[in-house]
């Protein structure tokens, strides 16, 4: 197997990613996409061994050979890279990639340049569709300077016009495939098509968002993306597309009022994330729909001809020219035109990892849904690595892919809520901690009970927490810090990881120990909170020694105090603060992996297993003590007593004022 193989890396459109002659890939789709995961490093949700970006707008592929239609120049063939799953799917396609396809294929020598401009007839295979594609090429070269500008992309760049031809219908074999331009699924109007790229387009206002939400609000809306996959699901087999869970088509569509007569704004997903800015070929879609009456997305009735329509989105818009032939329910679309970018970032030689062609003879064994756990953090904290540490470890047990998705916002809530209402069969978990089944839960009402929504599978692990200031503070030990706090009030500030999370409880706690105040400053999760303190833009914080003790070791943080009842091993000279004069201050950091509540005993007793063998491997010890963390196996119900009695001891704590305040003014007080 050729494991150095040529390569092109260039962005296209609003998407990047590497472009492939046919022949310089290795024969046979199962050695082929092998070598697409290797060099995406898909097995990794990062993607650190290859040249994707962690997203799937930077985990696709673009093959190109010379034509075998006839009346074509090229073949395109577009693959979407799995991202922390090895998975290769060339069913739908990307119009983005598709504006790098002619600049690509004439430089490689497979199409002849003309002086000026050179028309290419591009065949995308996936769709087994045509679009010209045409291309600036003075003195017969391509130039990608220009000073067409697309939103979503810095700077300008040479003008790329792509031409669909006869997309419409190309998946489904209808442009309308369930026969109808408006269904109803569970009493929602939807309109399945397939233009260009197979859509389920519904009205925003019938989900009861506006439509013109930022793509963050959208994804930390739980709810909604349940609702959007449920009616996607049924789409799905409504349009002929049978089982589509494990499949990004058909792709939803969220479509509000434009700013004008020949304008509509959508929000496209991708399917489970709402897209930055918007796919080209969903953008076709969606301005076919627009143009043709009797859909959910229906403007303004229009004569036949060629139309100039925007489809707003959240980067900008994408301009799209759509001919109509025939009047009313007799309306087709026969043609669209848009404009995009490209540019070649760099042309080399790829090497491939030896890992990914492991079984290059095999077939390919059935696909298994991977497992997913949700982290309610940001990446690189110690929820984070303890998750990726169990992960790894587990995914080779249970010999099925196990992914990590970092959720951070609404200080673990939107996790949570995403894993409380996920399907209860195994396939998505929880890497949970105190924060999120305890603390967070006594201070505020939320939109998950951390009791009857989960199913315990078992602790990971445990963390101390500890005091930390930087290097820059001039105190030396707790009561010098709590002088210097007293005499200027306010003049420090103090790192939190959200509101409910273990740093700020500990900071509250601190503060009326002590009586002294400090300003927080919020981020979502301890990794960004911690990286605001080494780097001396804020003074204090309260994490677990498992995300300080790099730090600490390091020299870029000096500890204080240990906000627990006794002393540290790894830190012996380090007094407790109760020892430092400042009582009430014990915030142990535990961490737990669940499963959605009715999650079959037998998944969850499998899951549990697998667990323990985990954390008694010495590897993992080891690297939980190297970073100030214990392990801690155990049942399913010593997890679940575990959430009782912390839920009960910080309900109690905050009902009795033990924070300063009645519940009610709790979030206040923390703020």
């Amino acid at each position: 197997m050729n494991k150095v193989i040529p390569c092109v890396l260039m962005r296209a459109g609003t998407s990047r990613g590497p472009f492939f002659l046919r022949e310089w890939l290795p024969e046979g789709d199962e050695a082929r996409d092998q070598a697409l995961i290797g060099a995406i490093g898909a097995s990794d949700p990062l993607q650190l061994d290859g040249v994707g970006g962690g997203s799937t707008l930077n985990s696709k592929v673009a093959i190109v050979s010379r034509s075998t239609q006839p009346d074509c120049d090229l073949d395109y063939l577009f693959a979407q890279v799995g991202v922390g799953h090895r998975s290769v799917d060339t069913r739908p396609n990307c119009g983005n990639m598709l504006s790098g396809v002619a600049p690509f294929g004439i430089e490689q020598g497979l199409v002849q340049a003309q002086d000026g401009v050179t028309k290419v007839r591009v065949f995308n295979v996936n769709t087994r569709s045509r679009i010209d594609v045409t291309v600036r090429t003075p003195g017969g070269r391509v130039t990608y300077e220009g000073d067409a500008r697309i939103h979503g992309v810095a700077g300008t760049a040479a003008p790329i016009l792509l031409d669909f031809l006869d997309a419409w219908g190309a998946v489904t074999g209808q442009v309308f495939p369930t026969g109808k331009r408006i269904d109803h699924i569970d009493g929602t109007a939807v309109t399945c098509i397939d233009a260009a790229m197979p859509l389920m387009i519904v009205r925003a206002a019938d989900l009861g968002v506006t439509g013109r939400e930022k793509p963050v609000a959208l994804d930390a809306n739980t709810a909604l993306l349940a609702r959007i996959e449920s009616l996607r699901l049924q789409a799905g087999r409504l349009m002929g597309l049978g089982d589509v869970s494990n499949s990004v088509i058909p792709k939803p569509v969220l479509v509000s009022e434009g700013d004008a007569p020949n304008s509509v704004t959508s929000r496209y997903f991708t399917p489970h994330r709402c897209h930055a800015s918007h796919a080209v070929t969903g953008a076709i879609g969606v301005a076919s729909a627009f143009a043709l009456p009797g859909t959910v997305a229906s403007g303004i009735a229009r004569e036949p001809g060629r139309h100039k329509l925007v489809v707003l989105h959240p980067a900008g818009q994408i301009d799209v020219e759509v001919e109509l032939a025939g009047q009313g329910n007799a309306a087709e679309v026969k043609g669209a035109a848009l404009v995009r970018t490209a540019r070649k970032i760099m042309q080399g030689e790829m090497h491939l990892p030896d890992y990914v062609f492991s079984r290059p003879d095999e077939p390919a064994a059935p696909a298994r849904k991977p497992i997913t756990i949700m982290v309610p953090t940001a990446a690189g904290g110690g929820n984070d690595t303890m998750a990726r540490i169990i992960a790894s470890k587990m995914g080779k047990l249970l010999e099925q892919e196990v992914l990590v998705d970092n959720r951070a916002g609404a200080n673990g809530a939107i996790a949570s809520e995403f894993v409380a209402h996920a399907e209860p069969d195994g396939h998505t978990l929880m890497f949970g901690y105190v924060g999120t089944h305890a603390m967070n839960p006594a201070l505020q009402k939320l939109g998950y009970d951390p009791v009857k929504d989960f199913a315990p599978i078992g602790l990971v692990g445990s963390s101390p927490t500890l005091m930390v200031v930087h290097p820059s503070v001039a105190a030396r030990d707790v009561q010098a810090l709590v002088s210097q706090l007293k005499a200027d009030p306010g003049g420090l500030l103090y790192a939190s990881a959200g509101d409910g999370t273990p740093p700020h409880f500990a900071a509250a706690l601190f503060q009326l120990g002590s009586g002294t105040d400090m300003d927080s400053v919020k981020f979502d999760g301890a990794a960004p909170a911690i990286a605001d303190v080494v780097a001396g833009r804020t003074q204090v914080m309260f994490p677990s020694l498992f995300t300080a003790h790099p730090f600490i070791r390091a020299g870029q943080l000096r500890a204080l105090g240990v906000a627990g009842a006794q002393r540290l091993q790894r830190l012996p000279n380090l007094p407790t603060l109760s020892e430092a004069g400042i009582e009430g201050v014990d915030v142990t950091q535990w961490y737990g992996l669940f499963a959605p509540a009715g999650t079959p005993t037998d998944i969850v007793t499998r899951l549990n297993g697998v667990l323990n063998a985990v954390l008694a491997d010495a590897s993992v010890v080891a690297q939980f003590e190297n970073n100030g963390a214990a392990v801690e196996p155990g049942t399913p119900n010593a997890l679940g007593r575990r959430v009782g009695r912390d839920l009960e001891q910080w309900q109690t704590l905050v009902a009795r004022g033990a924070l300063g305040v009645t519940p009610a003014r709790a979030l206040a007080f923390l703020d």
